[in-house]
């Protein structure tokens, strides 16, 4: 069994860290301070010597959470500028608890403790940042999660994932909380400055980029004032290939029906092919009625560059020894532009009039062939999308501290995000070719009768139809309305998230019954989140061969989709440039840009939140109590589109809801010696809706016939979270932990289909579309046990490793009535981190297993499943001289294919291949 290799691999490192523990007394060691005391010192090793680097960092990271009154995590920078990985997700993902995923080569949101990264919360500094994505993932929309691919991990000093909530931290997580802390010029040496330069290659891109960071610090003689500016640069090629499937359909579809839907059947009771000279193998008819086929099969080639620009600044100002101003600024330009070019065969409906052999194998059919198609027998869709990411942020903290630990900060914020599909200039031409499939669970075979790659096998949409667009009629040139073929368009859809807070928060030193501070504080926060959508639809009046189009044209590159699974000639097809697609657009007949209603979107939300927390310590008892008072309302603005009417135009509607949630919790921790400490943990939490769930607009594909929207009147996930926890800290640098927790999760958001009638814009007629929309009404539960542990062992050698163990149920079932675990919960987690560090030299390998999850509900209603998935990067640096530091970093070593099916792995989805990435940089501190 593959996973027993992994238990086995993580709990021999468990062995290896404890051993040298047990071997050598612990030192006495101070008891831990309380609350959530800020340990920033450089750690010290027995005898008295500054510890930095990897063991420096991993001993910061101990620090604070064994001092910590909840259940956190915490993720230390090795020094200016030098964070365990090249990308935030990446570091986040070796806390135990915690994963991500790998769908586009990198990690970009985190899952915690099972629960859906949307569900998780990040605070830059302790508080909400505005977020928008790229649009090309579809766990994107309108979340209220982070992209960290977008924070450039030069600028972090420590993370801290907090599982347990206390009431002074805002809500919104399910799973935990992430912040984000970043560094203060008073914090740091006068005139404290790093510059770092680099190169970055991915051997399936086969391109390579520079990348580059800086930060200055001063402050002076008397701290009193100070200034820190940071800024980073760093360029990625991405290139993705790979093949997907587009759900599954009845074998049914291939027979002819009755009126009633039912399949027609002869004298003899067998049902009738729509191609009746049809051969079927591996079965009956009835076999090939009770199969299911692929709806769809496409091999899909991405390419996208990554490219991230950002500029940080904090000034801080001391008039008084005890208050501090500071004021922080962010700003985060990305350009994450991709194109895709997709070469797909929906085989039941375009060719099932002249299917040629079937084979059914285990209820799937796994290989077919088809004759030459009647209208058409596979599609190249070519999507061109500009995106442009901006991220500015700028907060400001008034800070005082009495002389008796009385404590006042006020606190004022402004964040906004822009990003999505700016345009998406959208173009395809279809073939007739003949061809025949066939695929295993981790490969597929797509052959053409014909050459893919000659542009005269192409054609343009020839179904010339009276043109509209949003229900509105478009106009020829003589004014009429225009009559002709949809070769595609410019899509454009931005996405504006603004977040306004203010609010403050003050300690009061109280003396009585083991209490020692009370806390309490309250915050006001408007957040909008809105959707523009903006398109044109473009046309022709009669159909064009691809050799006509007037445009330069290739083929897919040769090893495009090598070692991903996919293979026959389909591998090689007709490729256009980028510059080709918008050419071939602008030359042909355009609508006027248009304001889309339907697509438009603005929820309005405002939090008003107060809240009190009383902090103890006696005894070895210590930890905090209180609860979190939070109202919340939205106005959801959104257009919803009429069924069963032809060219309906979109209604303008708005929708008010809101509600008041208490939210109490308690944590605990017991110190039984300086060296072992129990934790336990209670809380009420909630976490909203997206904000893209809360806008009822509903979205088409008039292509594949599904659709999506959303429901104004969703209510938050709600759960009621346990935590305990045991910690043994026998030397410096080490730790042994165990971790159970459960979550009981209510209002869960499941989401249902059902088939509704709605115009077709591409066919001119009414047409039956499956429609997805959350509901609330789901409930589920999450439990899960962590183990970790980490030591320096000997002779700067040392070993991070954990073992993580979740499972949930929940009361949402697929259409087979089967029951759907949690989005993202692999059952079995495993990270297997050795370093070595000594001298001038470093390096550390990262090894990471994650069992199979599931991911979404896909296309008609498929249950999209990951396989299970390993990971191996690795990162070595050599001090050229104490100043002057170069790193290689590796990732992906084992250039692991991401597996994706439908609930049994004989049911494919997706197969991908993202390539592995080198880099080198030299980094120079002073």
């Amino acid at each position: 069994m593959a996973f027993s290799r992994f238990a086995y691999l993580a709990s021999t490192a468990l062995v290896v860290i404890a051993a040298p523990a047990f071997a050598q007394e612990a030192p006495t060691a101070t008891p831990p301070s309380s609350a959530g005391a800020d340990t920033t010192d450089q750690p010290e090793s027995g005898d008295g010597i500054v510890v930095t680097g990897i063991r420096g960092s991993l001993r910061n990271a101990i620090n604070v959470k064994r001092q910590a009154n909840a259940v956190v995590d915490v993720i230390s920078a090795e020094d200016i500028g030098k964070f365990p990985d090249r990308n935030v997700a990446e570091s986040l993902s070796h806390i135990p608890g915690v994963s991500i995923d790998r769908r586009f080569g990198e990690g970009e949101k985190v899952a915690i403790l099972g629960t859906d990264p949307a569900l998780n919360r990040m605070l830059l500094d302790g508080h909400a940042l505005a977020s928008a994505d790229w649009g090309g993932n579809d766990n994107d929309p309108s979340s209220r999660t982070f992209n960290y691919s977008l924070l450039a991990p030069e600028l972090v000093d420590r993370l801290e994932v907090y599982k347990s909530p206390e009431p002074r931290i805002e809500e919104g997580s399910l799973g935990g909380t992430v912040i984000v802390r970043t560094r203060r010029p008073l914090d740091l040496a006068a005139n404290s400055v790093f510059a770092s330069g680099g190169y970055s290659y991915n051997d399936r891109a086969d391109k390579g980029n520079i990348r580059g960071s800086g930060l200055y610090s001063w402050r002076n003689d008397a701290e009193t004032f100070g200034v820190l500016v940071a800024a980073t640069y760093d360029k990625q090629n991405l290139t993705r290939a790979g093949v997907e499937f587009f759900g599954y359909q009845s074998g049914a579809d291939f027979f002819q029906k009755n009126d009633d839907g039912s399949v027609r059947r002869d004298a003899q009771g067998q049902g009738i092919l729509l191609n009746q000279a049809a051969t079927i193998t591996g079965g009956t008819k009835n076999d090939l009625i009770n199969a299911v086929a692929p709806f769809g099969i496409n091999y899909a080639y991405f390419q996208q560059t990554r490219e991230r620009a950002s500029v940080s600044g904090t000034v801080q100002f001391r008039p008084v020894e005890n208050l501090t101003f500071s004021l922080n600024g962010l700003h985060i330009d990305g350009k994450y532009n991709n194109y895709s070019q997709s070469m797909y065969t929906i085989p039941v409906a375009w060719t099932g009039s002249v299917l040629q052999s079937a084979t059914v194998n285990n209820g799937v059919v796994t290989a077919a062939s088809f004759g030459a198609a009647p209208n058409q027998s596979a599609q190249l869709d070519t999507l061109v999308r500009r995106t442009s990411l901006k991220t500015d942020n700028i907060n400001l903290f008034a800070d005082w501290e009495g002389d008796g630990g009385a404590k006042v900060s006020f606190a004022g914020g402004w964040s906004k995000a822009t990003g999505g599909r700016n345009p998406e200039y959208l173009f395809n031409v279809q073939t007739r070719l003949p061809f025949s499939y066939s695929f295993t669970p981790e490969s597929a075979e797509v052959n053409f009768v014909g050459d893919l790659t000659n542009p005269a096998n192409y054609f343009t949409n020839p179904n010339n139809n009276p043109a509209q667009i949003e229900g509105r009629p478009v106009l020829g040139a003589n004014g009429a309305q225009l009559v002709a073929a949809q070769i595609g368009g410019l899509d454009y859809s931005v996405t504006t998230d603004r977040d306004v807070f203010g609010g403050f928060d003050a300690t009061i030193p109280v003396s009585f019954g083991g209490f020692t501070e009370i806390m309490l504080g309250s915050r006001v926060t408007e957040h909008v989140n809105r959707v523009d959508a903006r398109g044109i639809n473009t046309y022709l009046t009669s159909s064009r061969l691809g050799s006509q189009l007037g445009v330069d044209t290739s083929s897919t590159p040769d090893g495009t989709f090598s070692g991903s699974g996919g293979s026959g000639n389909a591998t090689k097809y007709l490729n256009l440039s980028e510059q080709g697609v918008i050419d071939i657009l602008a030359g042909a007949i355009n609508s006027p840009l248009v304001n889309k209603i339907g697509a438009s979107t603005r929820v309005k939300e405002t939090v008003a939140a107060s809240y009190i927390q009383a902090n103890f310590d006696q005894d070895g008892w210590r930890g905090n109590i209180g609860g979190r008072l939070v109202y919340t309302q939205d106005v959801s603005n959104y257009a919803t589109t009429l069924s069963n009417t032809v060219n309906p135009q979109p209604v303008p509607t708005t929708t008010a809801t809101d509600y008041l949630k208490f939210l109490p919790s308690v944590n605990i921790a017991y110190s039984f010696s300086p060296q072992f400490i129990v934790r336990g943990a209670v809380a009420k939490v909630i976490s909203r809706p997206r904000y893209q769930d809360l806008a009822a607009a509903t979205s088409l594909n008039d292509i594949t016939r599904d659709g999506g929207g959303g429901n104004p009147n969703l209510k938050p996930y709600e759960s009621t979270n346990y935590e305990l926890t045991a910690e043994w800290y026998p030397r410096p640098g080490s730790l042994v932990a165990g971790e159970l927790f459960r979550r009981e999760i209510s209002n869960y958001i499941i989401n249902t289909r059902t088939n509704q009638v709605f115009f077709n814009s591409l066919e001119n007629r009414l047409t039956t579309y499956n429609v997805n929309q959350p509901i609330n009404g789901g409930k589920a539960t999450v439990n899960g046990a962590l183990i970790s542990a980490q030591s320096e062992i000997w002779g700067g050698f040392g070993l991070q490793a954990n073992y993580s163990y979740q499972e949930s149920s929940t009361s949402s079932v697929d259409t087979t009535g089967a029951e759907l675990n949690l989005p993202y919960l692999s059952k079995h987690t495993v990270n297997v981190i050795p370093y070595f560090e000594s001298g001038i030299f470093q390096t550390r390998l990262s090894y990471n297993y994650r069992s199979s999850y599931f991911r979404t509900i896909g296309r008609l209603n498929s249950r999209e499943m990951v396989a299970p998935y390993s990971q191996l990067d690795l990162s070595a640096s050599v001090n050229v001289t104490p100043r002057i530091t170069l790193t290689v970093n590796a990732q992906n070593l084992l250039d692991e294919t991401y597996y994706q099916y439908n609930a049994t792995r004989d049911r494919p989805t997706a197969f991908y291949k993202n390539g592995r990435t080198f880099a080198a940089s030299v980094a120079f501190r002073l």
